[in-house]
């Protein structure tokens, strides 16, 4: 019997880290809210500062046209940017912790409450990361991520979700930070879950004790005998035949979850502000015909 608490309690953490992430997001783009724009009250001077100021006033007259004042360096917009640097640390610190915990748990409710629709959105995350705050952020996500997942489902299935899935997500943000195509995007994605697939079917078959790679090439083999006697062939399918079917269908399992990604994280990633690389014109057409129906 599946328990319905942990998914529920886990649908409640990410709608709060979303709210969350909305609120740091706007804070951080507000003028005030650093607490140094605020005006400052003046100190009264003592007996010491006029006694002081006194004997330096001739000095201070002479210096202050051979000195020039020190300016902080400020960007094209007029903004102070060592100020702003030092705004965006805890900021970047809180994103990637945030972020990287909501990947986990959408791996950890996925465990209690398997559906098709959480695996698009294993990636998303951590390729959110890449795309706000750079390589060394993402990978920390990633890492972060396999080892909270280490801690409450153990080693072995967190490394199933950082290989491909959290690697898959840092090399998806690169692309989509450098704008490259869909086709490009797509298709080392596909190299990668094709490689991913089998590592998992390695590192399964090691918990199991059985070799499962024999098992899919039972099943495959069974399906292409029932094509071969549709088709009218009586050939039974050589091993070699089952293997690169089984290759074929892989890959195709690949592109078809590259492509829900992609396409569900162009609609997300763009309300958030961090756009990706646009769709071909064939699915911006697909999608404009389906709005105005």
């Amino acid at each position: 019997m599946i328990n319905i608490f942990p998914v529920l309690a886990g649908i409640s953490y990410i709608d709060f880290q979303i709210k969350l992430f909305s609120f740091m997001s706007d804070l951080s783009n507000s003028k005030d809210f650093n607490s140094e724009n605020l005006p400052k009250k003046p100190r009264s001077p003592n007996s010491e500062d006029i006694n002081y100021s006194i004997g330096m006033n001739s000095e201070s007259i002479n210096n202050n046209s051979e000195k020039e004042p020190a300016i902080a360096p400020v960007n094209s917009a007029g903004i102070n940017t060592e100020k702003s640097l030092k705004d965006a640390i805890p900021l970047r610190l809180v994103e990637t912790a945030f972020l990287a915990s909501t990947a986990s748990l959408i791996w950890y409710v996925n465990n209690y409450f398997p559906l098709p629709v959480w695996r698009v959105f294993f990636p998303v995350p951590i390729a959110l990361v890449y795309l706000r705050w750079g390589n060394r952020a993402a990978w920390m996500a990633a890492l972060v991520s396999g080892l909270l997942l280490s801690v409450l489902l153990g080693p072995p299935r967190s490394l199933l979700f950082f290989i491909p899935f959290g690697v898959l997500g840092v090399m998806l943000g690169c692309l989509w930070k450098r704008r490259a195509s869909w086709t490009v995007s797509i298709a080392l994605g596909t190299l990668l879950g094709s490689f991913g697939f089998f590592f998992r079917f390695w590192i399964l078959s090691l918990m199991l004790g059985e070799d499962l790679w024999i098992y899919l090439l039972t099943q495959i083999r069974e399906v292409a005998e029932w094509g071969f006697v549709k088709l009218g062939l009586l050939d039974i399918p050589s091993l070699f035949i089952i293997k690169i079917i089984a290759l074929i269908m892989v890959i195709f399992n690949n592109i078809i979850y590259l492509f829900a990604v992609h396409l569900v994280s162009w609609i997300l990633l763009e309300r958030l502000g961090n756009t990706i690389s646009p769709p071909p014109v064939w699915v911006q057409v697909l999608l404009d015909y389906e709005g105005e129906e």
